[in-house]
Formats: structure tokens, sequence, C-alpha cells
């Protein structure tokens, strides 16, 4: 069933930075029935030049003018976590569907916030959790569902990275380690995508808790987190984020076991999905990622609005993510 009276998807933009230079933006344009109608940024002379540069027809400096533009139909958060649920009231209240960076807010309040306010409104509210759109991610899930693996029991997860060169010189233009901003540090932009991806393939965490500190002091929110976690089907977990260790000591790898054997992987790495079993040993799959990474999960997400599609990644399920995170760091 269609969800917007149109034929059409027409996106406009409010925030419109880094992650709209290939990532997300420029798929839209892309994907059939589907076009990016306008942009808005605060900075005139950056909006203007990513309008000029991307071939955007419209651009504005002003969220509220860019919402209530009657061409267009669609909006598209991409603003750190700070201006989302603002943002979000406003659009729903324009009865406009909203298409919302990760994470969703910068608490499970504000989430709840928004999903109310799209619900009330009729509008629906989709989050770029992307993976779950991604080919090497649903050969993961099939794998699992198709019993690959046995039953699966437990999964792992470990992230180590060293600070980047010119952290501490450059805090003021880094975001994402400025709890007032992101909700949180590392831990929330990168560890989201991973306990999103593993409710998408193993359902939903019902509890979570956690250690966290700052260890290096070298930015105000945390960079050392371990957690351990329990979902609905009774599958257990555990995690460990450092975010201020060796460069040689750097690592990004998720492991899956089951009864039967154990599913590999890099959530932020090449599209590289390993599998270790009892009866055939290990076997590697490969995939290409895409050159828009978000393209996968916006052509569904325009499909969900045109009545052709559904969309895996939602408010409801968005939010989710936030509320394990505050469990684990104990907010």
């Amino acid at each position: 069933m269609k969800k917007i009276n149109d034929d059409e998807v027409r996106w406009g933009i409010l925030g419109v930075g880094d992650v709209c230079e290939v990532k997300s933006a420029p798929a839209m344009n892309l994907v059939d029935n589907s076009r990016l109608a306008a942009v808005m940024r605060r900075n005139e002379e950056k909006v203007k030049d990513y309008a000029k540069r991307h071939q955007v027809p419209k651009w504005y400096t002003d969220a509220d003018e860019l919402i209530k533009d009657p061409e267009v139909n669609a909006i598209y958060i991409a603003t750190p976590p700070y201006a989302h649920k603002e943002l979000t009231l406003k659009a729903a209240a324009a009865g406009k569907p909203v298409y919302v960076e990760k994470p969703m807010a910068k608490t499970y309040a504000e989430c709840q916030e928004m999903i109310a306010a799209c619900d009330k409104a009729g509008v629906p509210l989709y989050v770029a959790y992307y993976r779950r759109a991604l080919p090497h991610f649903l050969k993961i899930k099939s794998l699992i569902d198709e019993g690959a693996i046995g039953e699966v029991r437990h999964v792992s997860i470990q992230m180590n990275q060293a600070p980047k060169p010119g952290l501490v010189s450059n805090l003021d233009d880094n975001w994402r380690v400025n709890p007032d901003i992101a909700g949180g540090g590392y831990f929330y932009d990168l560890a989201s995508h991973q306990l999103d991806f593993l409710d998408f393939a193993l359902g939903p965490i019902k509890t979570a808790t956690g250690i966290s500190a700052n260890q290096a002091g070298l930015y105000q929110a945390e960079d050392m987190v371990v957690a351990a976690v329990e979902f609905e089907s009774g599958v257990l977990g555990n995690g460990s984020w450092c975010f201020s260790s060796s460069d040689s000591d750097a690592k990004d790898q998720t492991i899956i076991y089951g009864s039967k054997g154990s599913i590999s992987y890099e959530t932020f790495g090449a599209g590289n999905v390993s599998l270790n079993t009892d009866n055939e040993g290990r076997r590697s799959f490969e995939f290409s990622l895409p050159k828009h990474i978000q393209m996968p999960l916006i052509q569904l997400i325009v499909g969900d609005l045109l009545g052709t599609a559904l969309s895996p990644s939602d408010g409801l399920s968005g939010s989710r993510a936030n509320r394990i995170l505050e469990n684990i760091v104990g907010k």
C-alpha cells in the first residue's frame, strides 16, 4: 500500500554534509521514481556549492523553508544526532515521511518522541541502518535462517581502534566524540551499526548491561566499553570496544557461534563473510560494496513509500539500538 499520495519520491535533505557526498544522497537520483529536489545547510556558501556540484535544483539555509516546500514530499535528516528529534517533529507536523541518519537520536527518550510524532501524523519514519539491505549482511542472515551453523548459541563482537591522528587538536570539528551532539562517542557511532544488524539477524536484544570508561582522556565521551547481552531468542552475546588501542591491535570482528559452526565478518570492512562448519569446513563469500552504500536501503524505502517494497529499518527497530546503547553504558 502506498504511503504517500504521489508516484514519485522527491527528497529534501536537511544538513547536507559529508555523508551526502557519496554514501547516500546521490542514490536518491539513481533509484527509480526518486529524485533529489532540494538541499539545506545553514552555511550558504557550502549549500550552494553542494547544489551546484550535484545538480540539485533548489537549496535553502533554513530547515523550515525546505520542509514547507510543496515540491518536497519526503525529508532526509542528515544532521548530527542532536537535531534529529526537533527536525523529525517538524517534518511529521508538515505531513512528510522522514528518513533519519543513525544513531536515530541522542537518547532513547528522544526516539520515542520521534515515533509518537510520526505515528500521530500518520507518516513513516525510517532510520539509516543500511546494513540491513547490503548483500553480504543479507547473506549472513540467510545462512543463519537456513540453519547453516545450527542453533545459534552466542555472538562475540571485538573492535579495537587507535586514536586518529590530529584527533585532540581537531576536537571542535569532531562532533562524533561530543556527547552533547552525538549522544556518546565512537561507541554510539559504530556499535549502533553492529547492534542493529544483530537485531535484524538474531531478533531483538532483551537485556543488556556493561561497563564503560574513558581511559585515554582524549575527549569527553567513553573510549572503552565492555558489554553482555541476551537476545529474546535466548542467544547470549558479549562485546568489547576500545578506541584507544594500538594500531597493531586494530580489529573489527564479529563471530556468531552455532551448534554446528560459526560465521565471522567485519562490520566496517570489505564485503567478506567466513563460514566454518563441522561438515564442510571453512568457506568464504565475497561481495562488492555498492559505491553509494545506502542505495539498497534507499531503494527499499522508496518502494515502501510507493507500495512496491518493504523497508527493513524503521523507527521502532532504530530506537532499539539506542535503548541497548544506553543500557550498556549505564545512562
